[in-house]
């Protein structure tokens, strides 16, 4: 049984959810803790008040501590917002011994030159992802390893986000008495977690509709093509259910939760809901066929909004398996429906624990995908060396909270273990 362990942090708008990882005899990744709390001080994927984000982080740490039964000290950290976006650029490097052989510190050479491309301004890069490899006249190389060649050009996918963005998660991390390791965009997570090598190699779209923000990643041929964050998620709904149906937001998000349907036609209109009164008032009424028409008018918006990326991307006709909805938002009765009514493409519900060594009936759930992916995006780069992103946080400052955490468990530590072959062809 591998001692190695990785913890993924899901930073998200409605909850902050933290995930022990380690991988089995054979190879499989086996989850053996979960925390999660309420997240209160975030917005739309952001960061907007950090005390209390460090205090839900600490809470969750805590139950995925306890239930794994290690001290967690470094955790890889789930980024997302509507300042993500997205761009195609290509590398070059012109070898000195055509004849040698191209090995992977060739690759990493020029991964880290794009780093150095000028960016906005308050905006960086989050991940560099090599998609496909020139070398010479050869074209369209997934692995040009062990090649020889002159010249190696590698297309990439660049993700890049606001600088203040991606501090504010390291400073929460950081203050809550971890150490984080990388900062991953949470559709390539999501997508670790819920799609198959043959959806990606077929062509296929990724929907994460978290409480904040929708999570749009295009795969075709086994490649990154396209991601995007759209600002809207399952939280606008409760809100347009609670201003709708003057309820209070609690009420709204059970309602939505227990009763709501994303297709009004197929609502019973002779059905009603009844929720109790506050302090002695009479109950209201909801009928479900109101509620559906709330919830589909926002619905449909947001997958206008996908549909939108999807055909601007380019890649809309190479789509050949459709759509994978995943997420708290894609337990919505009849959510599939309205998807194909509003794209014209099929979809199918992701859930996280298909990749995973052990059934696990606690994590079988959409709205677990982002963490379970974090863990096993983690131990992909922990097993190849080859980390796609460079945000390293400047300082670890030890809180109050986080030495209380420390001294609290007297158990092995986790630390997150980074091996590279080719450290010699690095020298």
């Amino acid at each position: 049984m591998s001692e190695e362990l990785i913890v993924g942090l899901d930073i998200g708008t409605t909850k902050i959810c933290a995930m022990v990882g380690r991988k089995n005899e054979f190879g499989k990744i086996e989850l053996i803790g979960k925390g999660q709390a309420e997240s209160h001080g975030v917005s739309k994927g952001v960061v907007s008040n950090i005390d209390d984000t460090v205090e839900s982080i600490v809470n969750a740490v805590k139950q995925a501590s306890d239930a794994a039964d290690v001290v967690i000290k470094e955790v890889y950290v789930g980024i997302a917002g509507q300042h993500i976006k997205s761009l195609q650029h290509t590398g070059m490097l012109m070898r000195k011994n055509p004849d040698d052989e191209i090995r992977k510190a060739d690759i990493k050479t020029i991964v880290e030159d794009m780093y150095r491309l000028a960016m906005q301004p308050g905006e960086e890069i989050i991940h560099v992802i090599p998609q496909e490899y020139n070398v010479d006249n050869d074209k369209g190389l997934k692995n040009p390893v062990g090649m020889t060649g002159a010249r190696l050009e590698a297309s990439c996918h660049i993700v890049t986000g606001l600088i203040s963005a991606a501090k504010n998660i390291q400073r929460c991390v950081s203050r809550a008495g971890l150490i984080p390791v990388g900062l991953i965009l949470e559709p390539l997570a999501s997508a670790d977690a819920v799609l198959s090598a043959e959806e990606k190699e077929a062509g296929v779209v990724l929907v994460d509709i978290g409480g904040g923000t929708t999570d749009i990643a295009i795969f075709q041929d086994g490649i990154i093509r396209h991601t995007a964050v759209i600002p809207f998620g399952g939280n606008i709904i409760t809100n347009d259910i609670h201003e709708g149906c003057k309820i209070i937001k609690s009420q709204a998000e059970m309602v939505k939760v227990k009763f709501g349907s994303a297709m009004a036609s197929m609502a019973d209109e002779m059905k009603i809901v009844s929720i109790p009164g506050l302090n002695g008032r009479a109950p209201k009424e909801v009928s479900l066929k109101n509620l559906a028409n709330i919830i589909q008018a926002r619905m449909e918006e947001i997958f206008e909004q996908v549909y939108f990326e999807i055909k601007s991307s380019g890649w809309e006709k190479k789509i050949i398996l459709g759509a994978v909805l995943t997420g708290g938002g894609s337990q919505l009765q009849h959510i599939q429906h309205l998807f194909q009514y509003v794209t014209g493409m099929q979809s199918r519900i992701g859930l996280p624990h298909q990749h995973l060594g052990k059934d696990t009936k606690e994590i079988q759930h959409p709205m677990y995908a982002t963490g379970v992916g974090l863990v096993i995006k983690g131990f992909a780069e922990s097993a190849s060396g080859f980390n796609t992103n460079q945000n390293k946080p400047e300082e670890v400052v030890e809180s109050k909270k986080g030495k209380w955490f420390e001294n609290f468990f007297k158990k092995p530590i986790i630390k997150a273990i980074f091996d590279d072959d080719d450290d010699k062809d690095l020298k």
